[in-house]
């Protein structure tokens, strides 16, 4: 009898054994399939993930770029307008073809700056020193200009001996043609000196012999709401590239 327990006991061990072993063979097979799964899992949300991320990095592209076209646009409308020069009467400063930037925000002109005037409107002045409007229906001048601010409100201005001179002291003007002369024209009869009222301005082109400004009849004063803008850059042609900030201080050629 022992002997057969023991054999039976053997048997019950092998079988056991067995039996264990095939679990455990179950058990690993699913926690491998577990693994697997969890892996394909991971792989699958890395593909989600990525692809939810370059979709996230393009739209933010987009609205980036939609951002500053909208900025840039508000800025060209708002702030900054290209002028293109026409004729000769800045020479040297400027040329005929060139291109400008127009800023349309500005303070407090002073002699020196450079305008684009919508000059549809000319203005004398009276016995009194008071600015009267001139009729120029009809006149080639009744357009945009652009022209040098020489006067500014409250200033004398004064035109003789083919000079300029402003609260008596002549100007030095190293941007005007070489030996050019400044003549006063066809306005204000011969009125000089005389003061710029408020809210006007006096203007001339640099090529004084050829230009037509505030000296002619057809111009006269310059009403602060005639100004359009402020050149602050010319960007053609692009080897002239330059600042027209402080353009009064440079010599003429």
């Amino acid at each position: 009898m022992d002997e057969e327990k023991d054999i039976i006991n053997e048997e019950t061990l092998e079988e056991a054994s067995e039996n264990i072993a095939e679990e455990v063979t179950e058990e690993a097979e699913k926690a491998e399939e577990i693994v697997e799964k969890k892996a394909e899992s991971k792989k699958d949300d890395g593909e989600k993930s990525f692809g939810k991320r370059l979709l996230e990095d393009t739209i933010d592209v987009v609205e980036s770029t939609l951002v500053t076209i909208f900025i840039i646009g508000m800025i060209f409308t708002y702030l900054l307008h290209p002028v293109s020069v026409v004729g000769g009467s800045m020479n040297p400063t400027l040329e005929n073809n060139d291109k400008i930037m127009m800023s349309t925000v500005y303070f407090n002109l002073k002699y020196g700056d450079i305008v684009v005037v919508d000059n549809d409107k000319a203005y004398d002045i009276d016995e009194n020193g008071d600015p009267v409007a001139v009729n120029i229906d009809g006149n080639r001048l009744k357009e945009c200009i652009i022209k040098r601010v020489i006067a500014t409100p409250g200033q004398e201005i004064d035109i003789r001996d083919g000079k300029a001179y402003v609260d008596g002291k002549e100007l030095d003007e190293p941007y005007v043609m070489k030996d050019a002369r400044t003549d006063p024209l066809t306005g204000f009869n011969g009125k000089y000196p005389f003061k710029v009222p408020d809210g006007y301005y006096f203007v001339m082109g640099d090529n004084r012999e050829a230009s037509s400004d505030s000296r002619d009849a057809g111009v006269g004063l310059i009403k602060k709401s005639q100004i359009y803008g402020k050149a602050i850059l010319r960007y053609q042609p692009f080897d002239k590239f330059k600042f027209l900030f402080n353009s009064k201080n440079e010599s003429a050629n």
